[in-house]
């Protein structure tokens, strides 16, 4: 779930590597105060923060380290001694972590009552503000099936179908908020050691026979999505990907961008979505706890969950913002494939299982 965007006409934007976050702010009293720092992945869009600045009088310095997945890890691993004031980017499926290791102070941002409950994970704490919402599915390229006469996937069934041999591109689960998305997708779907949550539900064998027969299939794995998308996708760039790859996991809202600017526009996106594969991803912002200015970090996080800012999410970010009340643009609303029942997991079984699952994932799949 994010660079000028998340998505933009020609990248999406989430890279993941293990950089170091820089140091960050400035030193010296009123330096600091005016001055509030943004940890986050690095597909948050700069832009963005502009009318926060002008309309609040702080300046923002944006610190970016690659993926969710990576961002969340170098926050807690720089805890005692948090490189900002607030984070964005923390998802569903890496919550916990960050509450466990007890990253964020409890602020209620303003706006929250417009926020669907659904969203409100840490409801009743706050520690974290639930800033926007979007769908984790495989992504095809339409032009590749229609040149070989291929009905596109639809499901998590299809993917190992030999049809569809040696065509899927994904994301590392232990290094990547959407490769872990995926995984978690399949073991909603597939159950955990065998016991099937889906009637149509194939496989037999639980989350990890699944992974065993897409293996099988050839599916490759790579670090992180910029990589995934931008590289091997062959749809990526309106059909002028780089890649050989007409599968790749990416998002529901994908295909508005690859229509963005597109002149006249086209009755439908060069990108499909199947969507019988996709997982519910919430992200969130929060207060680190330790910052330097927290007044100033409370400020932004209130400014993030303002209608303005989450008018602007969807096509900055291509995600849909948290607010009900935020209103969609018609070209998100008209290319952006509606999912009205993704794969979800309970929260308290993504904190429990999540660095197992990871574990075997790894065990299986990359070696």
């Amino acid at each position: 779930m994010r660079t000028t965007s998340r998505i933009t006409a020609s990248a999406l934007t989430a890279a993941l590597g293990m950089t170091t976050l820089a140091a960050c702010g400035t030193s010296g009293g009123d330096a600091d105060a005016k001055t509030v720092t943004l940890v986050s992945h690095d597909s948050f869009p700069k832009p963005l923060l502009k009318a926060f600045e002008k309309e609040s009088g702080y300046k923002v310095t944006l610190l970016k380290s690659g993926d969710a997945g990576k961002a969340v890890n170098q926050a807690i691993l720089s805890k005692d001694n948090p490189q900002g004031d607030v984070f964005f980017g923390i998802d569903n499926t890496l919550l916990s972590r960050g509450l466990n290791e007890d990253l964020f102070s409890p602020y209620q941002a303003k706006g929250l009552d417009s926020v669907p409950a659904a969203l409100q994970l840490d409801k009743g704490k706050h520690r974290v503000t639930p800033l926007d919402y979007g769908d984790i599915c495989v992504n095809y390229d339409r032009a590749y099936f229609d040149r070989h006469k291929i009905a596109p996937p639809k499901t998590f069934d299809d993917l190992i179908k030999p049809r569809y041999k040696g065509l899927l591109v994904t994301e590392n689960a232990a290094t990547s908020s959407p490769g872990l998305a995926f995984q978690l997708a399949t073991v909603a779907t597939y159950g955990d050691g065998g016991t099937s949550r889906s009637s149509e539900a194939e496989s037999g064998g639980g989350w990890q026979d699944y992974w065993k027969k897409l293996k099988a299939n050839g599916v490759e794995v790579v670090d992180g999505w910029e990589q995934a998308y931008n590289e091997r996708f062959s749809g990526s760039g309106a059909g002028k990907g780089k890649g050989d790859k007409p599968l790749v996991v990416s998002y529901a809202s994908s295909p508005p961008v690859e229509v963005l600017g597109k002149k006249p526009a086209p009755e439908q996106a060069p990108t499909g979505v199947a969507t019988g594969t996709c997982f519910r991803q919430i992200e969130f912002g929060g207060l680190l706890k330790g910052a330097k200015n927290e007044k100033g970090g409370k400020a932004l996080l209130d400014f993030l969950l303002s209608k303005k800012f989450q008018e602007d999410v969807p096509l900055q970010m291509f995600v849909n913002p948290a607010r009900k009340d935020a209103k969609l643009p018609e070209l998100f609303t008209t290319y952006g494939a509606k999912i009205d029942k993704p794969a979800t997991l309970a929260p308290k079984d993504i904190a429990e299982n999540r660095e197992q699952w990871i574990k075997q994932w790894s065990s299986l799949v990359l070696k």
